[in-house]
This record gives structure tokens, C-alpha cells and sequence, in this order.
């Protein structure tokens, strides 16, 4: 006769298959026996924190829809289910423990956050992650009329594409233009996202304990950009149909308008008395040392680190839009990294004198009019 396992063998089965990512083995346990997702091991870790350890989405979708503690705090040095995943640096792991209600200021046996743990161990787009989360109710909330005989100040069908372009990590102007949905720039609707941006950092600053002063510039910084691109909508005799495009040209074109553009957003933040404000202006006017209005921005609410954003195609950073882990390269020179396809095509206008000098080695360089442009795209190709 065999042996019947004890319940300590079935809960040791079902960490060892969340530590081998034995999704079907880790169903088979719990559809078996009558386990709950709250089970410790030896250091008080329970299964959706071992899956979040691991970085593996589908373990962790799975144990939260089974109704896990994304909070459990009986883990002997006091980490919780976020903590770990800012350690295994899986930022999408990280949005499903927020969006299930992890709590991000919780801290650890020695004081440190989860958003503090990431930083320690270079996860930069964990840390990103949490501190760009806002609860999608935040949102949401202006989507409900105060009254019968009232609008509500954001249409319902916008609600959940706001709540994900405030969710942003990457906030490169281009990049904002970019993931800006073209239903914002439709009828009076920037109108009314930008004014419920500006309410949203107003509530950021009255906050009395919990004031997020870098998440009020960031909803000043957000709805600055999308007013700018849709100015252009109606901008007649231009030849860019497309404002979103239009923007990002000119940027890309002209740092000086890119840094004055900065600037005047900076400017034009309302509340001169925060830290981050005064903080800002000092990191502008130091003189030689001073660093470029990008870099400011990038820096203070984009959870970057001064590691020459100014410098589009390195360390492997797009060379239109600046988000990381670029792996595309320019086909012909291979000396600028892309994220795709449209960031190569949206930025060939600019880059293709220096494509071509570079792929020539200092030939006469030939003369491109529109359709050989649209000939070396094709050539180009994203590989």
C-alpha cells in the first residue's frame, strides 16, 4: 500500500513548483487538495510572494484571482509580495500587486520600501512602476456626474485611457506624444482631460500627510504636452496633418525649442513653494553646471538617473522616443537603436544626413528627394 503524503509534503510541493514555474503541476496541488493560498513556508513566505520572487505574471495573476493576501506580512524580515517583485524586476508583476492593492510604503525589517529595495538592486523600471502608480479610481471618480442635471467632467469611455497615459513610466516628451490616444484630440476632449490633470495635481498638493509633489508636476507636465498638440489640430497651411507628429518634429528638429518648451512648462507649474518646484529651478541656473530642461524633467519625475539622456542611440536608448532597451538598429548605419519601426520612420527625417555620411564613409553624399526617402525606409527596415 502506498503511503499517504502529509499536508507539510503537499505545501513543500507547491513551492518547489512556483520555484521551477510549474504552473500546471501548482493547479493540479490546489485543485487536489483543500489548500488555502495563505500557507507559509520555513520564513513565513506564502506562495504569491514566492511567485513574485520569481517575476512569474501568470502565478501571480493566478493566486490573486484566487483571492491571495497581497499584503501578508508574516515573512520573518517583514517583506510583502511587492517587495519581492521590485527585487525579481519584473514591473509588470509589480502593476498587478498595486492594481490588487498592494500597499507600496510599507517597509521591511530595516526601513527600506519596496520602490527602495528595487533602486538598491538597479531595478529602475520596478521603481518606475510604483512610483508612477495611481489607484484607477482616481480617475475614474470624474467620470460620474455630481448631479442629474450635470456632465461629468470626463466622459466615461475616456476614464481608463487617462487612468493608463498617467500611468506612464517613460515621460520623454515624444514619448507622451506618442501614447497620447487620438481620441484625446477629438472634439473638445484635451480640454477636458487637461482640466481634470490640473484638478488631479491639485489634489496631489492638499494632501496634508501624503503630498506627492513629484506626481503634481507630473500631471502638470502631462496635460502641458497634450494642450500643446492640440493647438495644432486646427493649424491651418501647415503641412503636418498629424499634430502628434507635428510636435514631435519640432522637437526632434530643434533642442533649442525642445529646452524652451521645457522650460516654460517648469515655469508654469503653479506652486512655486514645493521642494520639487525650487528644486528644478536650481538644477537649471547652476551656471556651467547647470543640466539641460530634459534632463531636469527626466530626472526628477521620471525616476532617471542623469546617464546622458540628452544623448539620443545610447546605451541602448531609442533614439526618437528614449525609452530604454532599444533593440532595433538603424539597418544601414547601425549606429542608433529604435524601439520599432515608426520610432525609425518618425526620426528619419532627422537622422538620414548622418545615416547616410556614416554608411558612405565620408563619400560625396547623394542628394535623397521624397521617394528615394521612401525607398531607403524600405531598405532600411528594422532587423
Amino acid at each position: 500500500m502506498p503511503v499517504e503524503k502529509d499536508s507539510k509534503e503537499y505545501i513543500q510541493e507547491v513551492f518547489q513548483a512556483i520555484s521551477t514555474n510549474d504552473f500546471d503541476k501548482l493547479q493540479d496541488l490546489y485543485s487536489q487538495h483543500a489548500m488555502s493560498t495563505e500557507i507559509l513556508d520555513e520564513h513565513g513566505m506564502t506562495p504569491l510572494q514566492h511567485a513574485a520572487y520569481k517575476g512569474n505574471e501568470q502565478i501571480v495573476r493566478w493566486l490573486l484571482h484566487k483571492g491571495a493576501d497581497v499584503n501578508s506580512g508574516k515573512h520573518k524580515y517583514q517583506y510583502t509580495a511587492l517587495h519581492f517583485a521590485a527585487l525579481s524586476g519584473n514591473s509588470v508583476v509589480c502593476s498587478l500587486l498595486l492594481g490588487a492593492g498592494a500597499k507600496s510604503e510599507v517597509t521591511n525589517s530595516v526601513g527600506r520600501t519596496a520602490s527602495q529595495m528595487g533602486a538598491f538592486v538597479g531595478n529602475h523600471n520596478c521603481v518606475a512602476v510604483i512610483g508612477n502608480y495611481v489607484p484607477e479610481e482616481e480617475v475614474m471618480c470624474y467620470t460620474i456626474s455630481e448631479s442629474v442635471d450635470s456632465e461629468p467632467q470626463l466622459p466615461p469611455v475616456l476614464g481608463p485611457l487617462v487612468h493608463k497615459f498617467i500611468m506612464m513610466t517613460n515621460i520623454h516628451p515624444v514619448k507622451v506624444a506618442l501614447d497620447i490616444p487620438p481620441v484625446f484630440l477629438i472634439d473638445d476632449n484635451a480640454s477636458k482631460i487637461y482640466k481634470v490633470l490640473n484638478v488631479m495635481c491639485e489634489r496631489e498638493i492638499q494632501k496634508q500627510l501624503e503630498t506627492n509633489e513629484v506626481m503634481a508636476f507630473k500631471f502638470h507636465y502631462l496635460a502641458t504636452i497634450l494642450i500643446e498638440i492640440a493647438k495644432h489640430n486646427d493649424m491651418k497651411g501647415e503641412k503636418q496633418s498629424d499634430p502628434k507628429e507635428y510636435f514631435i518634429k519640432k522637437i526632434l528638429k530643434s533642442e533649442s525649442y525642445l529646452e524652451q518648451f521645457l522650460k516654460d512648462a517648469i515655469r508654469m507649474f503653479p506652486y512655486r513653494d514645493c521642494t520639487i518646484f525650487r528644486q528644478m529651478v536650481a538644477s537649471l541656473t547652476r551656471g556651467k553646471d547647470s543640466m539641460s530642461a530634459l534632463n531636469v524633467v527626466l530626472v526628477m519625475i521620471g525616476n532617471r538617473r542623469g546617464m546622458g539622456v540628452d544623448s539620443f542611440g545610447e546605451d541602448r536608448v531609442c533614439g526618437t522616443c528614449a525609452e530604454t532597451n532599444a533593440t532595433k538598429k538603424c539597418a544601414k548605419c547601425k549606429a542608433v537603436q529604435y524601439c520599432n519601426r515608426e520610432c525609425q520612420r518618425i526620426h528619419w527625417f532627422v537622422h538620414k544626413k548622418e545615416c547616410n555620411r556614416d554608411a558612405n564613409s565620408g563619400n560625396i553624399q547623394t542628394t535623397i528627394d521624397s521617394t528615394h526617402v521612401a525607398e531607403s525606409l524600405a531598405e532600411l527596415g528594422v532587423k
